[in-house]
């Protein structure tokens, strides 16, 4: 058995991920490449490896001559030295004449060398690549190498991947060794090897991070519908519980706020809201709103449009600062959304004159009783 090969196959086999198989078919590629070189012409010639000892030969099949004539010598073989492979071979046989690789010059040398060492970076490629591929719309986990100008470069493992700056999330910035998760977008193989288009910013990550962090979802237990992102600011998503026993938001909050907890400081702080989805428009969209209070909502699933009616004090609440809050809403459930409150619903109609009177004292006790979590809900949606 050639144990010297054997072992340096394994070690390629173990470091690069190529499989022996594919590289005992270099080997004989490259030494019918440097026959080729050195001979000529290949077509008498034959390699065999032997897949169990890793043993290899060269063989040159030449006919039995008298005399060989000038221009057949890698094709013919005089009779005399024919006998001394073998004695019982005659005129017109066909001798197995074995060829030494070490008979073989520089130049076909080096040409075989290149042939092998080009065969394990395509194979090196390849591997990453379809590693690489089949992490595509998941997540990882990269070290932080350095900076680019705006662009940062990320080590991923066996291979380097760019976060550009239109990937990056707003306010982040990272030092160098910093261990970071990315969500892979795409990857695209190349001649120089795969190109790997990571995002910090994009809503799945979102997504991908709660699969991790809450077994109830990753076990589609509880599903995540649908998720609105603002990222480096604030995300929305709305879940749903296949399990009528298991609270969707709850699990995804987890005790004491321990699971989103771990995800938002994942996004450095990044506030996410968590809400139950509903079939019905109306009911989602209230939810959506959150944590405003909605009087009423008129939803038309056809031309995808809603009229929500919110009270007087929670109108700004409703809408957000610059509007996030109803924006991210919008996103969540698909549904433009128009929001009036009380006393603009009763100038345009869609409340009675006397609607006032009528709920009088009804929201003071409510926010009397909320007060805290109100002025903190204000004060945040009017901070700079």
């Amino acid at each position: 058995m050639n144990t010297e090969l054997y072992e340096a196959l394994t070690i390629l086999e173990k470091e690069k991920d190529i499989s022996k198989e594919t590289l005992l078919d270099a080997i004989e590629n490259s030494l019918i490449n440097a026959c080729k070189n050195h001979f000529g012409n290949v077509d008498n010639i034959e390699v065999t490896m032997d897949r169990e000892t890793y043993d290899y030969k060269v063989i040159a099949r030449k006919k039995v001559v008298e005399k060989v004539a000038p221009d057949m010598g890698n094709e013919e073989i005089n009779i005399v030295e024919a006998h001394k492979l073998d004695g019982k071979l005659n005129l017109g046989d066909i001798a197995q004449v074995p060829i030494e690789s070490k008979s073989f010059g520089r130049i076909a040398t080096q040409n075989a060398k290149n042939l092998i060492l080009q065969k394990i970076r395509e194979e090196e490629r390849k591997s990453i690549f379809d590693q690489y591929y089949e992490k595509e719309k998941d997540i990882v986990t990269g070290i932080v190498q350095r900076q680019v100008g705006k662009n940062y470069s990320i080590d991923l493992g066996k291979a380097d991947a760019l976060l550009t700056e239109s990937e990056q999330t707003k306010g982040e910035h990272f030092k160098p060794t910093e261990r970071i998760k990315l969500y892979i977008v795409e990857v695209k193989d190349t001649t120089k090897g795969p190109k790997i288009i990571v995002s910090r910013s994009h809503r799945d990550l979102v997504k991908r991070l709660f699969e991790a962090e809450v077994s109830e979802v990753k076990d589609g237990i509880v599903e995540i519908k649908s998720i609105a992102r603002e990222a480096g600011s604030r995300t929305k998503i709305a879940v749903y519980s296949n399990d009528p026993d298991v609270d969707p938001v709850g699990a995804c909050v987890g005790v004491n706020g321990s699971r989103v907890n771990a995800i938002v400081e994942e996004l450095r702080g990044e506030k996410i809201d968590i809400i139950n989805w509903s079939e019905n428009p109306a009911i989602l969209i209230e939810n959506a709103l959150s944590p405003a209070k909605v009087i009423s909502v008129m939803a038309d699933p056809d031309e995808k449009t809603a009229s929500i009616i919110v009270p007087d004090y929670q109108l700004s609440l409703a809408i957000g600062k610059e509007g996030q809050n109803a924006r991210l809403a919008a996103r969540l459930t698909g549904f433009k959304i128009d929001i009036k409150n009380e006393t603009q619903a009763i100038e345009s109609g869609e409340l009675p004159a006397n609607y006032m009177e009528l709920s009088e004292g009804i929201y003071d006790e409510e926010l009397f009783e909320n007060e805290e979590e109100f002025n903190d809900l204000q004060e945040e949606n009017t901070e700079e």
